[in-house]
């Protein structure tokens, strides 16, 4: 054999050493981020109230890491939860040009779920109303809402699950004061206005970083979105970003300013509709504390990780 030859076949005998301690690795870091993010995902669950017994909760499947990484985990809380829960998953096919239908089937299929195709063109209208580069999220978002609380009531759901995570809420948050001069976000409970659905957000307590490693990890089959991932200079990708660099240099920083969402004071603030200032006393009832100790029972979502199961 040659040198060549020699070269080639101890790059191979290493790469074939070095395979099995790179997979031992991979499914160790598999095993802690599926038991944090079901400690989060059950944590939330327990501190909102999300899903009852009897509850018929409809995951919204998007082909995203969120939605993948929200409908297995719930999935793998069902078999174990305290309470006894159906769950459905929901597709919105808004006929994209070069959309792969068969993913999601496909997928859905191999996993034993129930699942529902909607089928439904509201790219055309997008297109048509929003004027060449403009953003298409606001009015893309709008439809997509209608049609699935439309299903959602006409299907007997109780309650409707979407993949928003804690950095989502946090950069709605920047969102509305840079751009709204509003101080709110997407809370993770949510029951709309005429009291026909209730949306939950379980994955609330979760990192992104960590919902895009799952993913990957767990090889989700991925369909991007064509009509509005590929759009420039978002105000969303300008938090993210900025977000992003202080996730770098001041590590812990996106951790507090999560925990100051969940510990409001109104009397601090200078909004009359919350605060009676010249009374000295809150309006609208008494601010309720976010639990954040583990349950005292084990019963409950959040202490699902702690008996392994």
């Amino acid at each position: 054999m040659n040198v060549v030859g020699m070269s080639e076949a101890m790059i191979a005998s290493s790469e074939q050493s070095i395979n099995p301690e790179r997979e031992r690795r991979q499914k160790l870091e598999l095993n802690k981020l599926q038991k944090r993010l079901r400690r989060e995902v059950g944590q939330a669950i327990a501190d909102f109230s999300m899903i009852e017994a009897g509850d018929k909760v409809m995951c919204c499947l998007s082909g995203g890491k969120d939605s993948y990484a929200l409908l297995d985990i719930l999935l793998n809380l069902q078999k174990s939860a305290p309470v006894s829960f159906e769950l459905i998953a929901v597709n919105l096919d808004q006929k994209q040009p070069g959309f792969p239908e068969e993913v999601l089937p496909e997928y859905l299929s191999s996993m034993g779920i129930e699942y529902h195709i909607i089928e439904k063109d509201t790219y055309s209208i997008v297109k048509e109303k929003v004027p060449e580069g403009k953003t298409t999220c606001g009015l893309c978002s709008r439809l997509r809402r209608g049609i699935l609380y439309n299903f959602a009531e006409e299907h007997g759901v109780t309650k409707i699950a979407l993949g928003h995570h804690r950095d989502d809420l946090l950069e709605t948050l920047f969102l509305n004061m840079f751009y709204g001069g509003k101080l709110k976000s997407m809370p993770p409970v949510l029951h709309s206005d005429d009291g026909r659905n209730t949306v939950i957000r379980p994955l609330a307590y979760s990192r992104e970083k960590d919902i895009a490693r799952y993913a990957g990890l767990r090889e989700f089959p991925i369909i991007p979105c064509n009509l509005c991932g590929s759009q420039e200079n978002l105000q969303r990708q300008v938090i993210k970003d900025m977000f992003q660099s202080w996730d770098k240099q001041h590590p812990g920083r996106l951790e507090t300013m999560f925990r100051a969402m969940c510990n409001v004071e109104p009397s601090h603030l200078a909004d009359t509709n919350l605060y009676d200032f010249k009374e000295g006393k809150r309006l609208g009832g008494k601010r309720q504390a976010v639990q954040t100790a583990e349950p005292e029972t084990a019963t409950d979502f959040g202490r699902l990780d702690v008996l392994n199961i």
